[in-house]
């Protein structure tokens, strides 16, 4: 009961956000400059007729509070509008674009937490030289962005050597994991260097820990130690970064998707922002708090299961 109070008020706390959030994100475009009519006569004159069509179909004429009830009632609905740029429903550009960005940020995953909490872990465990190592590694890999690594990645491994594709998302699952492979590394890199370093420093401390001290005393094989005792402990640390971590994703993916044109909800944000598409810039971002949100409660919900002395109550998160 405890967990489905927890559950009730979060996803209570999630509609308020949302609907907050939904409030910012169209009060943001409301004021930016440019109109959706600005882009669709690209410079030409147009009679008033054809104006006053423009501004009847996108609600142009009609106060601020009024469109955005209207865009909000229209969301509820599933409603996500129509695309400035592109002429369609903005519900079937995201259902062609979103399980490629899904994708991608699967496979980023992956790669991040087997590297990352690797590194991290050899790293504290052994020390001496393999920790200098690993501390030097993951210091180039903080300290190079996203884009930079998708630059270096898609010059060397897609133009001068050709292992892989230098742009596109690929037909099928198993042509679209070789497409995004590249694109995969390139965003994993800056966020594996991230979860060495707090993996290694979670090992460290529950390594410190007087019931390692015990289990060593009791002549406990190391492998079971480091197993049961240091690398569970972190685990609960390692998931509070994993959060961070599918955030960051969700940001990142712009930039990575642009660069190797994978087409996914990144690469389209860029491109209707680019051209005050403004119903597919309101959709995109609001679905991105969204997942936001959603990452958070499930990472909260999953605690408890890396560590029993954590609890949920409905007043507060994961403690």
């Amino acid at each position: 009961m405890n967990i489905l109070r927890f559950v009730v008020r979060r996803l209570t706390g999630m509609a308020v956000t949302l609907l907050a959030a939904s409030f910012v994100i169209f009060g943001a475009m409301y004021l930016a400059p440019g109109s959706p009519a600005s882009f669709l006569l690209s410079g030409r004159s147009a009679s008033p007729e054809a104006m006053a069509a423009i501004n009847a179909q996108y609600h142009l004429d009609d106060p601020f509070a009024a469109r955005y009830l209207h865009w909000l009632g229209d969301i509820l609905q599933g409603d996500f509008g129509r695309s400035i740029t592109y002429r369609t429903e903005v519900s079937g550009l995201l259902a062609d674009r979103l399980p490629t960005t899904l994708l991608l940020i699967a496979m980023t995953l992956v790669v991040i937490t087997v590297l990352g909490v690797l590194l991290g872990t050899i790293s504290a465990v052994r020390g001496g030289a393999t920790d200098t190592t690993v501390l030097v590694t993951t210091t180039f890999a903080v300290g190079t962005p996203s884009f930079v690594a998708a630059v270096l990645l898609q010059g060397l491994f897609a133009v001068k050597l050709g292992w892989f594709p230098s742009s596109g998302a690929g037909d099928g699952i198993v042509d679209m994991i070789w497409h995004l492979t590249l694109p995969a590394v390139a965003l994993a890199l800056y966020l594996i260097g991230m979860l060495a370093r707090v993996t290694r420093s979670a090992v460290l401390e529950a390594l410190a820990g007087e019931h390692v001290t015990v289990a060593h005393s009791r002549g406990v094989p190391e492998r079971q130690v480091i197993r049961r005792h240091a690398l569970r402990n972190a685990l609960g640390t390692v998931m509070t970064t994993g959060g961070l971590i599918i955030s960051t994703l969700l940001v990142c993916t712009i930039l990575v998707e642009t660069a190797f044109s994978v087409g996914g909800i990144g690469q389209l944000l860029e491109l209707a922002t680019s051209t005050k598409d403004f119903p597919t810039v309101q959709a995109i971002s609001l679905i991105i708090v969204a997942l936001f949100m959603a990452v958070n409660l499930v990472v909260d919900l999953l605690m408890p299961l890396v560590d029993p002395r954590i609890t949920l109550s409905p007043g507060r998160s994961a403690a």
